[in-house]
């Protein structure tokens, strides 16, 4: 016979005892649905949690993740410090225009998008950067090994150098660098700028009022605060242009060395190519010898400024 089954009948469990079998069953049974439930919300979760991972992967390991950003929304992002005449400065009309936004206006129409300037101070523009609020910083920006530590740089775009701007009877005093290094001197300089470093390594003793703008810096000269302002030959010399009855002087001659560049976050080699081979092509085709002409050897729009 394949084996003997056995039957209980209800009279020898009693009506109660099958009463407490059925609760167990329903309650195994309740358990078991709760744990596959939950199994099936887990394996769901870790899906999930996998696509997340496997689309920040791909984002990480993207060959060119900022030129995919720009052109995804259409716009390219540059940050400047909008108060370094002739390379980047407000009019009276509220515009920022200079040498750098020409070139930051050059690189958006090859990349077929709109361009964005986005001004804040000069010490701002590499955390900005870095945190990915600005595709690029063109700002007059040296290319120094410090900096270098965390931003891609392309270029150099110009050469500047330091200088000094004071009123004329100021320098008439000294006649050579070495004799500003006395502690009853003050400079200014713009924080965040390798003016200000040159000033702490060259000229130690001095007192150095560190600035948001070159504004700034000007002033302070031109109300007896500051004996001079070091910063970029270019910006000392246009401001003797820009105040022509207000006695200032700059040294004609830069002297330190200072590469521009075009500040790049580190993660998009196709991008830092992509510049490289297209300041080449802005220089071969005279392009950048136009902007040279037009901010560095006609002074027209100084009329434009406030």
């Amino acid at each position: 016979m394949g084996g003997s089954r056995v039957f209980l009948p209800e009279k020898t469990l009693g009506k109660t005892g099958v009463q407490n079998t059925a609760r167990a069953t329903g309650k195994a049974l309740s358990r078991g649905k709760e744990k596959e439930d939950m199994k099936r919300l887990i394996v769901i979760a870790a899906f999930v949690f996998a696509l997340f991972l496997v689309s920040s992967c791909a984002t990480m390991m993207s060959p060119a993740p900022v030129i995919q950003q720009v052109s995804t929304r259409g716009e390219l992002v540059v940050g400047t410090a909008g108060s370094m005449p002739p390379l980047n400065m407000k009019t009276k009309d509220g515009r920022i225009v200079g040498y750098d936004i020409d070139l930051a206006q050059l690189i958006a129409d090859y990349m077929g998008v709109k361009l964005r300037v986005q001004t804040m101070p000069f010490s701002d523009l590499l955390p900005a950067l870095e945190a990915g609020k600005v595709d690029m910083v063109i700002s007059g920006m040296t290319m120094t090994p410090e900096r270098n530590l965390k931003a891609a740089f392309v270029g150099p775009y110009r050469i500047s150098g330091k200088s000094v701007l004071a009123k004329t009877a100021t320098l008439a005093r000294v006649d050579e660098v070495s004799e500003i290094k006395a502690s009853n001197v003050t400079l200014a300089a713009l924080k965040g700028s390798t003016s200000q470093s040159f000033v702490e390594a060259v000229f130690p003793n001095v007192k150095l009022i560190l600035v948001k703008d070159y504004d700034e810096a000007v002033k302070l000269v031109l109300d007896d605060k500051a004996h001079a302002m070091v910063a970029d030959h270019p910006i000392c010399i246009t401001t003797v242009l820009r105040y022509p009855d207000k006695d200032l002087v700059a040294l004609i001659t830069p002297f330190t060395y200072e590469p521009l560049g075009i500040a790049v976050p580190p993660n998009d080699p196709l991008l830092v190519n992509w510049l490289e081979n297209l300041l080449d092509s802005l220089d071969g085709m005279g392009e950048l010898q136009a902007m040279n002409e037009r901010w560095f050897e006609n002074g027209s729009w100084i009329k434009e400024l406030p």
